[in-house]
């Protein structure tokens, strides 16, 4: 199955780099922007010197160039990691967010339908927050977002549904991993260099370590092959077609996380103190509790989803 991952280059994109090393499946690896020279020696170490680097260009706005690409290349699916994801700037910049993380899943949704292929579109927990939740967010709970970046990547959702696709809508949370900019890999840096910081412990969710969600994405990708391409299926629709939520397992506050990235560095000498979100205004309220059910995902593909701190680390011992 030949298979198209859109924002390659990003924390998920690089991950799914390394699961889809060893596999039979032929990726094909897109984004804008060029990778950092730290992130292809990061690659390297990671999954060894024959990791996919390779970065082909396609502006996922444009609906005649991926086309184009779906065709060159015989796409059979998509995954669309590419996104607006600044989400204070979004507030400022609706139309680009929207562009983003609306115009661009809808041009692959339309994009997959012609080729009767799936698109495996990247969510988050930021379509909800308005409401004041206590227990797991479920896939079927109504979305009720707080700021742009949330209502453009709902919009998202909806688009791709409206479309008609074969869809799986993965909706994750405080995602973090050895590459790019995320909590973790700040969190190191500041806790190396400052004597003190404050995080917040009144906003409440579980990281997501990006290899752990490429791993549960390329289950999907198996499962929809032996289904539907090994079996030569005609019908529009894919038995599993829907929204899944996915992250590591546990609960955390932002201050938990910080703590406990401290504990597994050794950096022992910055005192991390609890705050409240009102001492670090921002131009959008943030979700105080997005912990994600996951219940359907696991029933419905199996996946085991390792605990959240043996998934941290994980990862802080790769970039040790």
């Amino acid at each position: 199955m030949n298979i198209l991952v859109t924002g390659a280059n990003g924390q998920l994109g690089n991950e799914i780099r390394i699961v889809a090393k060893d596999s039979a499946d032929r990726y094909f690896f897109i984004d804008v922007c060029d990778a950092s020279p730290e992130s292809v020696l990061m690659l390297c170490r990671l999954a060894g010197s024959d990791v996919c680097t390779e970065t082909l260009r396609l502006d996922v706005t444009d609906l005649a160039a991926i086309r184009a690409m779906v065709a060159q290349y015989d796409i059979q699916a998509i995954i669309n990691c590419a996104a607006y994801t600044n989400v204070d700037a979004a507030e400022e910049n609706q139309e680009l967010a929207m562009l983003l993380n609306a115009k661009a899943p809808e041009n692959l949704a339309v994009a997959m339908k012609e080729v009767n292929g799936l698109l495996v579109h990247i969510s988050t927990d930021y379509v909800f927050g308005k409401e004041p939740y206590n227990v797991p967010c479920r896939e079927d709970q109504q979305g009720t977002p707080t700021g742009v970046y949330g209502y453009t990547k709902l919009c998202g959702e909806q688009c791709i549904q409206t479309v008609g696709c074969r869809y799986i809508i993965i909706r994750t949370a405080w995602l973090y991993s050895e590459f790019g900019k995320n909590f973790c890999r700040t969190m190191l840096n500041l806790t190396a260099s400052k004597p003190q910081l404050k995080v917040v412990f009144d906003q409440v969710g579980t990281p997501t370590y990006a290899y752990d969600l490429a791993k549960a994405i390329k289950i999907v990708l198996e499962d929809y092959k032996e289904e539907t391409v090994n079996h030569q299926l005609s019908v529009l629709n894919y038995s599993k077609n829907g929204v899944y939520h996915f992250s590591n397992e546990g609960v955390c506050s932002w201050f938990d996380f910080a703590k406990q990235i401290q504990e597994y560095s050794g950096q022992s000498g910055c005192d991390i103190q609890p705050c409240h979100s009102s001492e670090f205004p921002s131009p959008v309220i943030r979700p105080s509790y997005s912990v994600l059910d996951k219940t359907k995902v696991k029933q419905t593909f199996s996946v085991a989803i390792p605990y959240w701190t043996e998934s941290l680390k994980r990862c802080i011992g790769n970039l040790k």
